[in-house]
């Protein structure tokens, strides 16, 4: 779809479509806020934090897997038929860990909300920033930045508005809990879903089954190299440190309140968890903005090697942390890295292996996405199941270490400036502000 001629016209409703993407991730993105229910799930069925962990480590996996699968799939159906399958999805998974919890089902938990639902997510994930794009041409990344930023602030959404509401009104029923997110989901997220479609003017065709085997060959050659294994090594340092803290930032909060402030309830300690989620949901959406503007000016690598060093020293410093504002505001730099490298990402693989490709190589470096998400949470719990009393301290330590080896790994990269696969190889890098960030 072209605007270079001066007398083009914006479509109609475009604005609408851009404000259900939004709200689309925005309701997607409540799985970043899994740490408001670990401790309640540990304290009330008596079930580990290894076993319920589980479910929010599924979640990721099967969401970065239904995010590959939707690059895929988003060029041969329609956006609205794509964002309403993972809607509905989404919501069928919370209201099946709903019957998990209200009947003691473990197993049905980590179906339901972590395979249903993160497949759900997935799906759901690629839709809206691929579809928003398609109607700004003019403004695309503003557009595009938007929709990114409702799935950062997802938890958001979760931790300071539902969950509470939905606490409070089921008396602290975690089945009501799970009820309340599904049948939200469904009244809102379907109807959201059912808004997206490509522009009345979209002359792009949908692209063949036939053609789907010879598109993964010409990708696969490119996903085994070694700048995609460096790459994919990198990125899965960047998420596993931020994914660390996703799963379980409210009760490590807690712990380090209840050391400095013994008196405080259980009540209250809830709400600064929530507190915490909140704040830091807000830099992981702040960072895909902010990382991707910096590696704009200064290069993709050097990026990384900047958001890798800076994690590393804040898990070194956060071994001896004892003020739980300084922790919270250490967090949140984290999430800001995070959320950085989902913002950079992107432009790397594209300037690295052509804009042709994007999305296959794109929707394979996601499972770096989804072996963060099982490994990070599982190291965590694992810890405070077996050295509670270490856990942090050991956590953060090897955050740092995992962090350090990243960095080195982004010494074997180069900011590349243009890639030999594209046929126009000698036009300027493209900039992350008009890529339709997956």
């Amino acid at each position: 779809m072209s605007h270079a001629h001066t007398d083009w016209i914006p479509p109609r409703g475009r604005w609408l479509v851009a404000a259900a993407g939004t709200g689309l991730h925005l309701c997607l993105g409540t799985l970043y806020a899994w740490s408001f229910f670990q401790k309640p799930l540990v304290d009330a069925y008596g079930w580990n934090h290894g076993e319920v962990v589980w479910a929010f480590s599924l979640a990721i996996f099967f969401l970065s897997t239904g995010a590959a699968l939707g690059g895929l799939l988003l060029p041969r159906v329609t956006p609205r038929a794509l964002a309403m399958s993972g809607a509905f999805l989404f919501a069928i998974g919370h209201l099946l860990a709903a019957a998990a919890v209200a009947f003691r089902v473990l197993p049905l938990l980590w179906v339901g909300y972590g395979v249903c639902g993160g497949l759900g997510a997935g799906l759901g994930y690629v839709v809206p920033v691929a579809t928003v794009a398609r109607w700004f041409p003019d403004r695309k990344g503003f557009a595009t930045g938007m929709v990114i930023m409702g799935f950062g602030l997802g938890a958001l959404l979760a931790s300071k508005a539902l969950a509470p509401a939905l606490a409070a009104l089921g008396g602290g029923n975690l089945a009501v809990v799970f009820s309340g997110f599904g049948i939200f989901f469904l009244l809102v997220a379907l109807p959201l879903g059912a808004r997206l479609n490509r522009p009345p003017d979209d002359r792009e065709e949908r692209r063949s089954w036939r053609d789907l085997p010879a598109e993964l060959r010409l990708a696969n050659r490119e996903v085994w190299s070694w700048r995609f294994a460096i790459l994919w090594a990198v990125f899965f340092c960047n998420i596993l440190a931020g994914i660390m803290l996703i799963g379980f930032q409210s009760p490590l909060l807690q712990e380090v309140l209840r050391a400095a402030h013994p008196a405080m309830n259980a009540a209250e300690l809830a709400a600064a968890g929530a507190t915490l989620i909140a704040g830091s949901s807000v830099c992981n959406g702040l960072g895909r903005f902010a990382w991707g503007a910096a590696s704009d000016r200064f290069g993709r690598a050097n990026a990384f090697r900047a958001m890798l060093l800076a994690q590393a020293a804040i898990f070194l410093g956060l071994r001896f942390v004892k003020s739980p504002l300084l922790f919270g505001l250490l967090v949140g730099a984290v999430l800001l890295c995070y959320g950085g490298g989902f913002g950079v990402m992107p432009a790397f693989v594209m300037e690295t292996f052509g804009a042709r490709r994007m999305a296959e190589i794109y929707g394979a470096m996601l499972t770096a996405w989804g072996a963060a998400g099982v490994a990070g949470p599982q190291i965590v719990a694992w810890l405070k199941d077996h050295r509670p009393e270490q856990a942090a301290s050991q956590v953060f330590l090897l955050g740092a270490l995992l962090l350090a080896a990243g960095f080195v790994a982004t010494l074997l990269l180069r900011n590349p400036s243009n890639c030999p696969l594209d046929a126009a190889f000698a036009a300027p890098a493209p900039s992350v502000s008009r890529i339709s960030r997956v």
